[in-house]
Formats: structure tokens, sequence, C-alpha cells
């Protein structure tokens, strides 16, 4: 197995701290959630492209703009 077939694993890892950083009260934490969440897009989108897993792609694709708009929609400095 190589190396691009192993990073479904750290995807899901980083999935999962995601959506534990998302869920807290904290605005600067749910903040972190939704970048950890755009570095987990980026890692499946990898990791589908080398398996030719395309609907995991665009699923990714739709994820990572939704993220992008609750990062910009929970940002700290944001009053």
């Amino acid at each position: 197995m190589d190396a691009l077939a192993l990073l479904q694993w750290p995807a899901m890892v980083v999935t999962l701290a995601a959506a534990w950083l998302v869920a807290s009260q904290s605005k600067a934490r749910r903040n972190w959630g939704f970048w950890t969440f755009i570095v987990s897009n980026v890692l499946w989108i990898v990791w589908g492209w080398h398996e030719d897993a395309l609907a995991l792609i665009v699923l990714q694709v739709g994820l990572f703009v939704l993220n992008l708009r609750g990062a910009k929609k929970n940002d700290p400095a944001r009053t």
C-alpha cells in the first residue's frame, strides 16, 4: 500500500478533531474547528483523487466552501 492510500487515516483523525472543536462553546475554538475541517477537506480531496472517488471529491469541495463560510462567520476578531 502506498503512502497516498494511507492518507485516509490522518484525514479521518483530522476530521474528528475538527468536529470536536466546532462543537465547542468557545468562538475561538469553533473558528479553529472550521479551519481544521478545511485541512481535512484538502486531505480527503487528495485521497479521493488518488482513489478516483469523484463523488467524495465533489462533496469535499462543497464542504470546503461551507467551512470557509463558517470560519468567516465565526471569526473571533469579528464582533
